[in-house]
């Protein structure tokens, strides 16, 4: 039997500068409702945002480590999904007004045909997205027994490979 997974409870991220980091993230995580905490852990600074469903935090990179390559082994990107397209278009205008560089929201068919969102990257490449709750992730979370069985738009089995892809981006 296996324990069903019921939310992501943190992120931590390490960044190259932190205070540049940290403006940007208070930015960001303001427009998506976060709250912030600063708070040290094993003596090196942390910055703590929380909201209701999972907490973000940033940290001090490591001296002399590469910077971050989204196409090397980790995090590729991370994505913020929001209720419907309004939230995803309001995000967008408020990260823009905010001095982020969002993309025009929009349509990915290629990913779901109700799929909608916005992409921008942090100053250390970290690429960052915010999408609309789709429908067949809606249907899934709703009855995930009758889903369990029905293919997943955004994300196909690579038979070959016996893993999940999606979509580059």
């Amino acid at each position: 039997m296996s324990v069903e997974v019921i939310g992501i409870d943190h992120v931590y991220l390490a960044v190259r500068d932190l205070a540049a980091s940290e403006r940007f993230y208070d930015r960001v995580m303001g427009v998506l409702g976060f709250r912030k905490m600063a708070e040290p852990l094993h003596g090196e600074p942390h910055i703590h945002y929380y909201g209701r469903y999972f907490g973000f935090t940033i940290r001090p990179a490591r001296l002399e480590t590469p910077d971050h390559d989204p196409y090397a082994p980790g995090l590729h990107h991370l994505c913020f999904r929001v209720p419907d397209e309004g939230a995803v278009d309001q995000v967008a205008s408020e990260l823009r007004a905010a001095g982020i560089e969002a993309s025009i929201p929009r349509r990915y068919p290629e990913y779901a045909p109700d799929y909608y969102a916005t992409f921008f990257s942090d100053g250390d490449g970290v690429r960052l997205e915010v999408c609309n709750f789709w429908e067949a992730r809606r249907r899934r979370m709703a009855d995930w027994e009758a889903a369990e069985s029905a293919p997943a738009p955004a994300h196909r089995p690579d038979t070959k490979r016996g893993r999940m892809t999606r979509g580059r981006r």
